[in-house]
C-alpha cells in the first residue's frame, strides 16, 4: 500500500515543518508512487540523468562518489526524510551514486514536476535551497574533520551526528541507543580512514565508554561529554523542510 501524504509518518515528527493545506495537496499529486528497493541496490547512479526525485520514507543507505583504483569516498548517510536526486534536477546529472544499506522505501517524483513546486509555493521551493544549503554545510564540517582532526574526533564527530539525526527521527529506544546498520567500511569510507585504522579508533572510544557500537545499534551514553571530547557542535540538528 502507497502511503498517502496525509498519513506520512515523517509529517508527526517535531523535526520536520509541516506543510500547510494548500502544500500538502500540491505534495499529494507532486508525488507519484513509492519505490520499494532491497539493500545493496544502487537507488542513484552517479553519471545517470535520473528522471525521478525521491524522498526516503523508510530505511537508510549511503551517499558516494567513485574515486580512481576502484575505492569510493562516502559523503553522506541517506535517512528518512533526506530529499534524493536534487543534484540530477538542478544539474542534469547525478555527481554521486546512493546505495540502500536496508531495505528502503521511497516517495517517488517527477523529475520535470518540480518546477511547479517553484511556481506554486516559492517559499516550500526555497525549501531546496535550505537542504542543499544543509548539505554544503554538513560537507564542509566533514572536510574540516577529515583534513584537521585526529582519527578518535573525527569518528566521534561522525557517530555523534548521525547519532542525533537519527535520535530526531524518534529512533531512539532506551538502554538502546538508535539503529545502526552501517559498516564499519562505510564509515571508514566516509572518514578517509582504513578498515584497521577505524576499528582501532572505535576500540579506544569503546575503552572510553563514549560510544558503543554493537549487534547493529548505537548507544552513545552522554553526547555532551563526546560532543566536548572530539569538538563537535553542542546542539542537535535543526528542524528541517520535509519535501
Amino acid at each position: 500500500m502507497t502511503t498517502d501524504c496525509i498519513d506520512c509518518p515523517l509529517r508527526r515528527l517535531e523535526h520536520f515543518h509541516d506543510f500547510s493545506r494548500d502544500e500538502l495537496r500540491f505534495m499529494r499529486r507532486f508525488k507519484t508512487g513509492e519505490l520499494q528497493v532491497e539493500s545493496g541496490t544502487t537507488v542513484l547512479l552517479e553519471g545517470s540523468k535520473a528522471p525521478q526525485l525521491y524522498t526516503v520514507l523508510h530505511g537508510m543507505g549511503v551517499r558516494s562518489k567513485a574515486v580512481d583504483g576502484g575505492g569510493r569516498q562516502v559523503l553522506n548517510f541517506a535517512l528518512p526524510g533526506d530529499f534524493l536526486g536534487l543534484q540530477a534536477a538542478m544539474m542534469e546529472a547525478m555527481t554521486y551514486s546512493v546505495e540502500a544499506i536496508t531495505p528502503m522505501v521511497l516517495c517517488a517524483f517527477r523529475r520535470s514536476d518540480i518546477w511547479g513546486l517553484y511556481k506554486r509555493f516559492p517559499e516550500r521551493a526555497f525549501d531546496l535551497t535550505w537542504v542543499g544549503a544543509l548539505e554544503e554545510r554538513f560537507l564542509g564540517e566533514a572536510l574540516t574533520s577529515l583534513g584537521q582532526r585526529p582519527a578518535r574526533e573525527r569518528t566521534g564527530w561522525a557517530l555523534l551526528t548521525l547519532y542525533r539525526r537519527l535520535q530526531a527521527l524518534g529512533l531512539e529506544t532506551e538502554g538502546r541507543g538508535v539503529p545502526f546498520p552501517f559498516r564499519q567500511q562505510d564509515l571508514a569510507d566516509a572518514l578517509g580512514l582504513s578498515l584497521v585504522h577505524t576499528n582501532k579508533t572505535l576500540a579506544r572510544l569503546r575503552g572510553a565508554q563514549l560510544v558503543s557500537w554493537a549487534g547493529g545499534r548505537l548507544r552513545i551514553p552522554d553526547t555532551d561529554r563526546l560532543a566536548a571530547e572530539c569538538g563537535a557542535d553542542p546542539d542537535g540538528p535543526p528542524r528541517r523542510p520535509l519535501i
